[in-house]
């Protein structure tokens, strides 16, 4: 088996799983356990089509990190569901969802599955540099189209995209970046910036769609030699250089919040997935035990007596 590196962006995961499962599947005492099952059936099922010989299941330990919030104020802030002066703000969590999220760090724990987060930053950063620094290829798992930026045929690194579903994914090259978005996926953080994006609070340069996006970053390159022509006034109307001048102070700080961080230190420990160990096999089996897991369990220990 060709060793090949799995990053799961763990909380689009568990949300994706908490939605799709009905939270009637419920552990004996009564605790939802939907999120918590969903998500081993869901790495049961990437493991099982993908074969990757390595996994980290990639956290948030800090879903909206203040210098990203000090630049753009209205990062996110649409989700927040409590500020907090002395730590990272609270994000809005369907309670159900919010109780299975430490059942959901014992269950990787169980199955011996690394888990890595970095303070002050997303899991986004930590798949970035995860992926920037991986001497083998990736796939990074993800409902979120800000990872098109990390895209890369020359490294072998793609996206396993989960938006349509887990019965509709979409492995993304750089081809499927152009045909989609008409840039490449290492433009695709200034097409980002300048299009914006409701779903992080990022309003984007007034006036400029995907497809003016596009056009100018096909003309000039990347930002600045788009500031570059707007100063100028060549290469674009006098209407798109106003847009691009009105939003300078916009456009000076927001690649910096948009743009995934890829030189984290982090602290990663062994990611070779491997069959369970004997303890490892107690561990699952009073985990499923305990949550009314069983079958989920058994599956995905099965999928991992496969990499072997």
């Amino acid at each position: 088996m060709t060793d090949r590196l799995m990053l799961l962006d763990s909380a689009s995961l568990y949300f994706r799983a908490f939605y799709g499962v009905p939270d009637k599947v419920r552990s004996p005492d009564g605790t939802p356990v939907n999120a918590v099952r969903g998500l081993l059936d869901i790495i049961t099922k990437l493991v099982t089509i993908y074969e990757p010989t390595h996994l980290v299941a990639c956290w948030d330990d800090d879903w909206r990190p203040q210098w990203r919030v000090d630049l753009i104020p209205s990062y996110k802030a649409h989700r927040v569901a409590e500020q907090v002066a002395t730590g990272p703000d609270v994000e809005e969590v369907p309670d159900p969802l919010e109780t299975q999220v430490p059942i959901i760090r014992d269950a990787l724990a169980a199955f011996g599955l690394a888990v890595v987060g970095a303070p002050e930053h997303e899991a986004d950063d930590v798949i970035a540099t995860l992926a920037t620094t991986a001497a083998i290829p990736v796939d990074i798992v993800t409902g979120d189209r800000d990872l098109f930026q990390l895209v890369d045929d020359a490294r072998d690194v793609r996206v396993i995209y989960t938006a349509r579903g887990m019965s509709n994914l979409e492995v993304v090259t750089d081809e499927v970046v152009v045909a989609k978005y008409g840039v490449l996926p290492i433009q695709y953080a200034d097409f980002a910036t300048l299009r914006g994006d409701s779903s992080d609070g990022l309003p984007g340069v007034a006036g400029i769609g995907e497809k003016s996006a596009a056009t100018l970053l096909a003309a000039h390159g990347d930002l600045t030699g788009i500031a570059a022509a707007a100063a100028a006034g060549t290469g674009m109307s006098a209407g798109v250089a106003a847009k691009l001048t009105a939003a300078h102070d916009y456009l000076a700080v927001a690649p910096t919040v948009v743009k995934v961080v890829t030189d984290l230190e982090l602290a990663v420990g062994d990611t070779r997935l491997h069959p369970l160990d004997a303890q490892q096999k107690a561990d699952a089996d009073a985990l499923a035990t305990r949550w009314g897991l069983g079958a989920a369990v058994e599956r995905l220990a099965a999928a991992l007596e496969r990499t072997a």
